[in-house]
C-alpha cells in the first residue's frame, strides 16, 4: 500500500468531513449530510480520486481499507468542526441545539469524556459503513473496467514489521 495515497485520502476525507460539519449545522439539510457522512462518503472520495487519476487500479480489499480510513478520518474532522459550532449556536439560540448536543451544554469533565467516547464510537461506526461502501465502489469499478489487480501487484510491501 502506498503511503502517498493514504496521505491523499486522509487529507481529502478530512476536508470533506469538515465541509459536511459546516453543512450539518443547517437544520433542514442536517440529516441528509449526516447520512452521507456515515454511509456514502468513501464512495464519493474514491470516485473523485479515480476520475482525477490519483489512484490506479485498487483491489476490493484496498477499497474496503480505504473506505474505512475515509470514514474514520472524515468523522473526526466532522466532529472537530460541528461540535463547537453547534455548542456556540446552542448558547446563543437555546431553541437551536440539535439532538444529543443539548445534554453537553452544561460543561464539566464528565460530559466532555462522554462526548469524546461518543465521537470515537461513531467514528468507528462510520469506518465500518464507509469500509463497506468503499468495497462496493471498488467492486463496481472492477466490473465496469474489467481490470483486476494482479496477484503479483498485491505482494508489494511498503514497510516491514520488526
Amino acid at each position: 500500500m502506498n503511503l502517498l495515497i493514504l496521505k491523499q485520502i486522509s487529507i481529502l476525507s478530512a476536508f470533506a468531513g469538515a465541509i459536511l460539519g459546516f453543512i450539518t449545522v443547517i437544520p433542514y439539510i442536517s440529516a441528509i449530510s449526516f447520512f452521507v457522512l456515515i454511509l456514502f462518503l468513501s464512495a464519493f472520495v474514491l470516485t473523485y480520486l479515480k476520475q482525477n487519476d490519483l489512484i490506479g487500479i485498487i483491489s476490493i480489499r484496498e477499497g474496503c481499507l480505504f473506505g474505512a480510513i475515509i470514514g474514520f478520518v472524515s468523522f473526526l474532522a466532522f466532529s472537530v468542526v460541528y461540535t463547537p459550532i453547534s455548542m456556540i449556536l446552542g448558547w446563543l439560540i437555546p431553541s437551536y441545539t440539535q439532538g444529543f448536543m443539548r445534554f453537553f451544554l452544561t460543561g464539566g469533565l464528565g460530559s466532555t469524556v462522554v462526548m469524546l467516547l461518543l465521537i470515537i464510537f461513531m467514528a468507528g461506526i462510520s469506518a465500518l459503513f464507509n469500509g463497506f461502501s468503499g468495497l462496493i465502489t471498488a467492486y463496481i469499478y472492477e466490473l465496469i473496467t474489467g481490470m483486476k489487480k494482479g496477484a503479483d501487484e498485491n505482494t508489494s510491501i511498503d514497510f516491514e514489521i520488526k
